[in-house]
């Protein structure tokens, strides 16, 4: 499936852009089905896009949001996905969107996957939107290189919508959706920001595996069509 990319002078440019893209796909879904979903991304990368998203003239009471991966933090440590979300998307008229967390107080993400799984159940399916964003390293959602289990997230004929990842590098075991719970999507929206990154996002483009840069699943799949959005 091809891709469609956007590029733009600057990160702010792109972040408007994209949060226009965002809910004019949410607004075109709900003039046709009663709900909607979004599954959004955490990290610094989405700040920006959320401040402008959240401002979309939308019936947010109609809209069903969750993350694409979380640490395994609890919403009120500032480093949890959940806490960014609540900070800077879920505010003001977008109060009203139904949250879902991936995170519950279970020890570990392996053992939150079954219960988490059922209240994934709640969001309309197909997704109405999936925005990601990419690290240096190629990862996007906590689907990072060299993670035990990265392969069994990956595979594009599981049926796990939720897959425990310890990434090597960074800090924290992550709950994520797997590249099957992605990927079913009516629209992928990817975010890259910074010259280094897009030089990682064109040699996943060029064919690298997924397992060196897992963001090239995302890309080379063909189910979802996704629409990049790049910035210096």
């Amino acid at each position: 499936m091809a891709i469609e990319e956007h590029l733009f002078d600057s990160s702010a440019q792109a972040e408007q852009a994209l949060a226009v893209a965002v809910a004019s796909a949410l607004d075109a879904g709900l003039r046709v089905r009663e709900r909607v979903s979004l599954v959004v991304s955490g990290g610094r990368s989405p700040i920006g896009f959320f401040h402008c998203l959240r401002d979309a003239v939308l019936d947010w009471s109609r809209v069903w949001i969750t993350l694409a991966d979380e640490r395994w933090l609890p919403p009120d440590n500032p480093d949890s996905n959940a806490a960014l979300v609540t900070r800077h998307l879920l505010q003001g008229a977008a109060s009203a969107a139904h949250f879902v967390a991936l995170w519950n107080d279970a020890p570990s993400p392996a053992q939150a996957i079954t219960e988490r799984g059922a209240a994934l159940s709640a969001l309309p399916r197909p997704f109405d939107v999936v925005v990601l964003g990419m690290g240096e390293d190629g990862h996007t959602a906590s689907l990072f290189p060299g993670a035990a289990g990265l392969d069994a997230a990956l595979a594009s004929d599981g049926e796990a919508l939720l897959a425990a990842i310890s990434p090597p590098e960074a800090p924290h075991q992550r709950l994520t959706l797997t590249l099957r719970a992605l990927v079913d999507a009516r629209q992928i929206y990817l975010l890259i920001s910074g010259n280094t990154k897009q030089a990682v996002y064109r040699r996943a483009c060029a064919g690298t595996p997924p397992q060196q840069l897992p963001v090239a699943a995302i890309l080379r799949q063909s189910r979802a069509p996704v629409m990049t959005y790049i910035a210096p």
